[in-house]
């Protein structure tokens, strides 16, 4: 798959890379590396490989090659492999024990998934891994669909990955960590968190010395999803948030100790406007030529995969908090400016049904767009007034257009052609807001204003 991509906008791969679960690191050649699972597969998350995303300038992005297959790890399917316990499915958490009793009560299908987990059998599917450099070697650290987790070593950022060492415990979502002392530790969890100090060859570590429940449901809304982080003096475990009722959100807790304890500071970023279905969040922070940004994934096409790698910019304040951030458009990049196009799927928000799918022209588009949908854009800009938008749709319908929240014109479109335009705004920045009023398989695949 070795390919660039050039774009400053989210989503900020091509449209058929899917890789969520992303762990930002600036690596010693002073790029960007992300690594993340990989979502090619309709009905679980994750697939059975793994690609390294890198940068140098939020512009130019290089995919690699696979940097790492299931099939590789030796003992995936053998029995006489060592089995460590994954997740108490006997002692849900309050979360956990909330959706059971939705399920029960008919509000949704989770009750068979919660009460079938750890029964069937997997494929040989690689969760979200992370990765750190030392003396020169690269080590990604894994999960797998059987509770699984494990190290590979590499000489390039890239990979390929090879000779993989399953770890002492199970679970999912591995973090790794190196102190300024130089010494490193290892995170995992879902529901119930844990962290170890590694050993020297970065490959093991004493399992007498796990540190349980570093942070927790009940004291810090965690989920799953570790990552951790130093700012200064201060330890920054950055993990997916239920505070807003669902795993959507990306939260953060502090301490002076990379083993704890930790307090709860707040969320950095909620994806669950992102599309109808949006379930999970999982990512990381990063600081990248001075500045900090948030790595994050929004699912897409209506269900809960298909997640794809957004990024924005974030500050740490002086207090050490980090104020929480609205997912955008443009992404790591300027805002949308006049004449540049904004596809209709790099909506950043949607409501009432409408969702971002495939389309055989365009890649994919804004569809199923009902009276009362609403799709946001953030940001566009001008140094002059606005005057025009150019809308390229299908079907019809009206949408009433809104520049921070203010009605600035309205468009009906009939069978796909504009047939009536009007909109003015002063210069400025603006969040771009398109309300639907009235839809006949009314969908948009770009806009331009000018």
């Amino acid at each position: 798959m070795k390919r660039t991509h050039k774009n400053t906008h989210n989503p900020v791969l091509p449209l058929d890379v899917f890789i969520p679960d992303s762990e930002g690191h600036v690596m010693p050649d002073g790029r960007l590396y992300i690594y993340g699972s990989f979502d090619d597969r309709e009905d679980v998350f994750c697939s059975e490989k793994y690609y390294v995303v890198s940068t140098s300038d939020f512009k130019e992005w290089e995919i690699s090659d696979v940097a790492m297959r299931g099939e590789q790890v030796p003992w995936f399917n053998d029995p006489d492999a060592p089995k460590y316990p994954g997740i108490d499915w006997s002692h849900p958490t309050p979360f956990i024990q909330k959706m059971l009793s939705e399920a029960a009560a008919g509000k949704d299908d989770m009750k068979e998934k919660f009460e079938k987990a750890g029964e069937e059998e997997k494929p040989s599917l690689l969760f979200a891994p992370d990765c750190i450099c030392r003396d020169g070697k690269y080590y990604l650290y894994f999960c797998m669909s059987d509770d699984s987790e494990g190290v590979a070593v590499s000489d390039d950022p890239n990979g390929p990955f090879t000779d993989p060492v399953q770890l002492p415990c199970g679970g999912i979502d591995p973090a790794v960590f190196i102190d300024d002392d130089g010494s490193a530790y290892y995170y995992w969890g879902q529901l119930f968190s844990h962290g170890v100090r590694l050993n020297d060859d970065m490959r093991s570590f004493d399992r007498n010395a796990v540190v349980d429940d570093l942070v927790t449901e009940e004291e810090h809304y965690f989920h799953e999803g570790s990552s951790m982080r130093k700012i200064g003096d201060t330890y920054y475990y950055v993990f997916c948030n239920i505070e807003h009722g669902k795993p959507t959100s990306l939260g953060y807790a502090t301490g002076k100790s990379p083993l704890g304890p930790f307090t709860y500071r707040g969320v950095i970023i909620d994806n669950a406007p992102c599309d109808p279905a949006s379930w999970n969040n999982h990512g990381s922070i990063e600081c990248v030529n001075g500045q900090w940004y948030v790595f994050y994934h929004r699912c897409s096409r209506g269900v809960q995969q298909h997640r794809r790698l957004c990024i924005e910019k974030i500050n740490i304040l002086d207090d050490g908090t980090i104020p929480e951030v609205k997912m955008t458009s443009q992404g790591p990049g300027e805002p949308f400016g006049p004449g540049e196009k904004i596809m209709g799927y790099q909506a950043c928000e949607v409501y009432g049904g409408c969702f971002i799918d495939i389309d055989a022209a365009y890649g994919e588009k804004l569809t199923k767009l009902t009276a009362g949908s609403r799709a946001v854009f953030r940001y566009v800009r001008s140094a002059h007034r606005f005057g025009k938008i150019d809308l390229a749709a299908s079907g019809s319908g009206k949408i009433i257009l809104l520049m921070n929240e203010k009605k600035a014109g309205e468009i009906i479109v009939k069978d796909g052609m504009v047939t009536k335009s009007r909109f003015a705004a002063e210069a400025g920045e603006y969040e771009l807001t398109l309300v639907v009023e009235s839809s006949e398989n009314l969908e948009i695949f770009e806009i331009t204003l000018q």
